[in-house]
């Protein structure tokens, strides 16, 4: 939030007396802050570097322009970019100041408009640290304060190492609890650019990079948009040395000889194999020295995460805000038996723009593997996604069947009475018709996904057809049920059970459930929650005569049925 800053009275010198000899109180408002002063060197330093395209282009390689403008506006461009980011940073750093006090966070930036930012305490629930390679050699860090929201609440950029260990010990306190005066005296001391010791903490291993998962992260449909922007890329830097990518890829080859057919297979073997060397050279920088541990705190322990080569990032986890584990399984590395990792928690983005989530303890790996490692991190002794599911009813197939067909039909009679129109061709509806097959392969593969079971303390559920989603989330977090019903889940007496908690994606599924096995299901989980809004009723006797074959209840649902008419 925002708002205009409060007048903040500097506090006077530790030790000063007054007119009677004794010593003056300490304000009890702490000083604003700076960040560390080795930015500015950064910044004259990239200053300079802007300054080289231009310098090396007109100086050393005496490239001429005068034949078109085109080739020089990269050049222009660039240094515009690099010189403008430089002085943007030192301003930065001459107008923002902050400072944590026994309440809040704070920070303020500008002169002239002058922006007001605070975040209370007691709603931090991260603070991680990234590193650009620029950083890195400067001995500096950005560090990102977090409230579980996608975008974090504070960044701070840049400051020294040593006092991103001072605002974990400030801000990542238990409860009711405050840093000492000697933790306060050392991040005052580390942001303003001194060096600090870091606190070390005993760490227990959990997982570190093998090499093999490169593999797993290579071949990807995205290889082909790498192998487009890394064109560009060198497309536009190319132009800085007044050279066309296109002549040069032109005079490779004599591209009519060849014939469209095997310039097309060329053109596309190459671009994949280059978009393959660019999505491997992603993983190495991003992942480099990976390590996944078990970190002991002033608090008890939390899960850390270190990596990355040219831009490192450490992420802490409060294991006491850990709720649970989620896997992903993509259709396509599915047959492979790959699946990527992230724990539930509170106090978690889900998502954050520009990179992973904070919730990401894997990088895409197998899936025996990333079981093992989820039970690691969950640090009870049960292994909750080792454990078969139970599966649900014949409808849940049935009503995916139909869906199945009912689309590439409705598609097909579409195209079909189109066709006399001359909008489409006369023969595309074939087409459609034809995806039918595939469609009930994959309605099958959906309904096979399905899944759900209890393992003290968990609940576990299982859905998706592109992505099978599997979710281990502890009893303790659920906070509520929904029960949805579309027409033709009603058709088929199905419904979709909804868990609402505080934890990660805030909301997770079990589809297509039977109605009397879903509420059963729910009161199994938390029969507190329920108990206000479920009976159980006892058979009643008939006579043999009026029904002699009683309906079959659904699995898991005998004997329970929803109250819709409770009285007050």
């Amino acid at each position: 939030m925002s708002g205009s800053p409060t007048a903040v009275t500097a506090p006077e010198p530790a030790g000063t007396a007054d007119a009677a000899g004794t010593a003056a109180e300490p304000s009890a408002e702490p000083p604003w802050r700076r960040l560390d002063r080795r930015v500015i060197w950064l910044d004259l330093v990239m200053f300079l570097l802007s300054l080289t395209p231009s310098f090396v282009a007109l100086v050393v390689l005496d490239v001429d322009f005068s034949d078109g403008a085109f080739g020089i506006w990269p050049l222009a461009v660039a240094t515009f970019l690099g010189v403008t980011g430089a002085v943007r940073d030192l301003l930065r750093w001459m107008k923002t100041r902050y400072r944590i006090t026994d309440e809040r966070v704070e920070l303020r930036v500008g002169w002239l408009h002058r922006r007001y930012r605070y975040v209370p305490r007691d709603r931090v629930r991260s603070v991680d640290a990234t590193a650009r390679l620029r950083h890195r050699l400067a001995g500096l860090r950005i560090v990102h304060i977090g409230t579980g929201e996608a975008q974090p609440a504070l960044r701070l950029n840049a400051v020294s190492v040593a006092a991103v260990a001072g605002f974990r010990r400030e801000l990542l306190v238990a409860a009711g609890t405050r840093p000492t005066a000697t933790d306060t005296a050392d991040t005052a001391d580390a942001a303003d650019g001194t060096d600090a010791p870091a606190a070390t903490t005993p760490e227990t291993p959990i997982a570190e990079l093998r090499w093999s998962w490169l593999l797993y992260n290579l071949v990807n449909i995205w290889a082909f948009l790498a192998a487009g922007f890394l064109l560009w890329s060198l497309f536009w830097l190319l132009q800085l040395v007044n050279v066309d990518l296109r002549d040069v890829v032109g005079g490779l080859v004599d591209w009519r000889e060849l014939g469209t057919g095997w310039s097309a297979v060329i053109i596309m073997a190459g671009s994949f194999l280059l978009g393959v060397i660019g999505l491997g050279l992603g993983f190495v920088t991003e992942n480099w020295n990976f390590r996944l541990v078990r970190a002991t705190t002033e608090n008890g322990t939390a899960l850390l995460t270190r990596r990355g080569l040219t831009q490192t990032r450490e992420i802490y986890r409060d294991d006491r805000r850990l709720r649970g584990v989620h896997t992903s399984e993509p259709l396509f590395w599915r047959w492979l038996g790959l699946a990527e990792t992230e724990v539930v928690s509170t106090g978690l983005a889900g998502w954050t723009a520009g990179q992973e989530s904070a919730s990401v303890i894997l990088p895409r790996t197998r899936i025996g593997y990333a079981r093992r490692v989820a039970a690691d991190v969950l640090a009870d002794g049960v292994r909750p996604l080792d454990v078969p599911t139970r599966a649900h009813p014949r409808a849940a197939l049935y009503r995916r069947l139909l869906w199945a067909v009912g689309l590439p039909g409705g598609l097909a009679a579409a195209l079909a009475w189109l066709a006399p129109t001359s909008t489409v061709p006369d023969r595309l509806w074939l087409y459609a018709l034809a995806a039918t097959p595939v469609t009930l392969v994959l309605a099958v593969i959906a309904h096979r996904s399905l899944g759900h079971t209890l393992v003290e303390p968990y609940v576990v559920t299982r859905y998706g057809l592109a992505r099978r989603y599997t979710t281990a989330l502890q009893r303790r977090a659920v906070i509520g049920w929904k029960f949805r019903q579309s027409l033709l889940q009603r058709i088929f007496g199905l419904t979709t059970l909804g868990i609402a908690t505080a934890a990660g994606a805030r909301h997770y599924e079990v589809p297509d459930l039977g109605a009397a096995q879903a509420v059963a299901f729910a009161h199994e989980t938390t029969p507190d929650l329920l108990a206000a809004f479920v009976v159980r009723t006892e058979p009643t006797p008939v006579a043999a005569a009026e029904d002699p074959q009683p309906p079959a209840a659904a699995p898991g649902s005998e004997g329970w049925e929803q109250e819709c008419d409770r009285p007050s």
